[in-house]
């Protein structure tokens, strides 16, 4: 049995306290040691930061990362807070209600009490797998849950993938877990059709939709083995058959940036790929790919030296598409060039509406306020101004490794992954107004918000700040 210990840690000047729970080694298993959790829905019965949730990826089905306040003139730390030493957490923190869920790499959610930090449940859904259990990798050690789960308020139910460790083979799964008690109550493969899921990393977040379960796969660290992106549609109802579409590549073009989809109002969901293994015919390699409810191939981008980024392995998919309010989408990858889409016609090879280069390359999940977009780049956090037809550069950052953004009132919030530390900035100036020193940061990892209150792990950790 697996104990969490209690104890007590100095950060940032206040006390920390990791509450104790125990982990049956059974699987899939839970445990409740406190008050249930509460995750009622919304009058609307919508996923959306702005009735207070944060239900998915950056609060909404466009990703845009923002929770509405005033001036924030304070911050301070509330219960920095719940340790989880059973996994690194890689997926952003969810908040519905009075509580905040986080999943970790060992296959396991807690549902945090947003108030107090107190554990009110933990579920463990099986083993994580290892690197010897994969065809490549080893830098998520272990590896289990990556992407960032949704929850469906109207129907009090958590949707994860984990990666389970089998005695032949590993397996992604679909789980549904109850937000009151952790209970499983739904499980289906999400594994995607004929693809070697010791070779297929899911990394992206999930996204529901149109009664349906969305997953994105790309590969592994190492690019090895025979990989393709692919997107896989689990139904949630009582009716629907799986859904899959997969990028009609030789190998690669995987489909693995953080904040996975952009979800349009009209149910299309658009998705970056990164290289393909081509350099002769078009193969959907670094392209941005608008799909139908059904997964069906909409409209395409892809830059006109496609050939080029394949070669270099300059994933234009290192950001997922952003889907601004006028419907254009807005695209950037590992070579810091910036693309401005029709959203009535992405373009196919070439037609952009406008490029310009942005940063040195941007790595993770933009946030945008209207038309101005926070984009995280590895040599720092940028402010674009998007026009109808370009978009200019308002301010930039000193030099550092941003994490993907997001944005409290007039305050935008990244984590400087290089330096483990959080840090604000003004929305309008840029300037550096708050800094908190966290345990440890993994890879493109976010904040997550509520009013009046901001979210982020930090490695095995969950932090917890007010602001006024």
């Amino acid at each position: 049995m697996a104990v969490l210990a209690i104890l007590v840690a100095l950060v940032i000047g206040v006390s920390v306290y990791v509450v104790a729970v125990s982990i049956p080694a059974t699987h899939p298993s839970s445990n409740s040691p406190n008050s249930p959790a509460t995750c009622a829905a919304a009058s609307t019965g919508s996923s959306s930061a702005v009735d207070g949730n944060w239900t998915t990826y950056h609060g909404d089905a466009t990703r845009t990362g923002v929770v509405a306040a005033g001036a924030v003139t304070s911050v301070k730390a509330e219960w920095p807070g719940v340790t989880l030493l059973n996994g690194d957490v890689y997926a952003q923190p969810l908040v519905c209600g009075d509580s905040v869920y986080v999943a970790t790499e060992s296959d396991t959610v807690y549902a945090v009490n947003a108030s107090t930090g107190g554990v009110e449940w933990s579920t463990t859904l099986g083993t994580p797998a290892v690197p010897s259990d994969l065809a490549c990798g080893g830098d998520i050690n272990p590896s289990g849950i990556t992407g960032t789960p949704v929850i469906d308020v109207a129907t009090h139910t958590l949707y994860v993938v984990a990666l389970l460790a089998g005695a032949t083979n590993v397996t992604h799964e679909l789980f549904g877990l109850n937000t009151t008690s952790g209970a499983v109550t739904f499980r289906a493969s999400a594994d995607a059709p004929t693809a070697p899921a010791n070779a297929e990393q899911q990394r992206g977040a999930l996204a529901l939709s149109n009664g349906y379960v969305y997953v994105p796969y790309g590969g592994l660290y190492g690019d090895c083995g025979p990989y393709h992106g692919w997107v896989v549609g689990v139904p949630i109802g009582a009716s629907g058959s799986l859904l899959s579409y997969e990028v009609p590549t030789s190998r690669e073009a995987g489909i693995w940036g953080v904040a996975g989809f952009a979800v349009a109002p009209n149910g299309d969901l658009y998705v970056a790929t990164g290289n393909g293994a081509s350099n002769t015919a078009f193969d959907y390699g670094d392209s941005v790919i608008e799909l139908s409810p059904s997964l069906s191939v909409v409209g395409y981008f892809a830059p006109s030296n496609w050939v080029q980024l394949n070669e270099d392995d300059t994933d234009l998919g290192s950001v997922a598409p952003t889907l601004l309010p006028n419907g254009d989408v807005f695209q950037i990858g590992k070579a810091g060039v910036g693309y401005l889409l029709s959203g009535s016609d992405l373009g196919g090879i070439g037609g952009e509406l406008f490029n310009a280069s942005v940063c040195g390359g941007g790595y993770g999940g933009t946030a945008h306020v209207g038309e101005t977009l926070l984009v995280p780049c590895n040599d720092g956090l940028t402010e674009l101004s998007v026009g109808t037809a370009s978009f200019s550069t308002v301010w930039q950052t000193s030099n550092f490794d941003s994490g993907s953004p997001i944005v409290t009132g007039d305050v935008v919030w990244a984590v400087d992954i290089s330096n483990a530390t959080l840090l604000g900035f003004n929305l309008t100036t840029g300037n550096l107004l708050f800094s908190f020193p966290l345990d440890a940061a993994d890879h493109f990892i976010s904040p997550a918000a509520a009013p009046g209150n901001l979210y982020v792990a930090g490695g095995d950790q969950l932090y917890a700040f007010a602001f006024d």
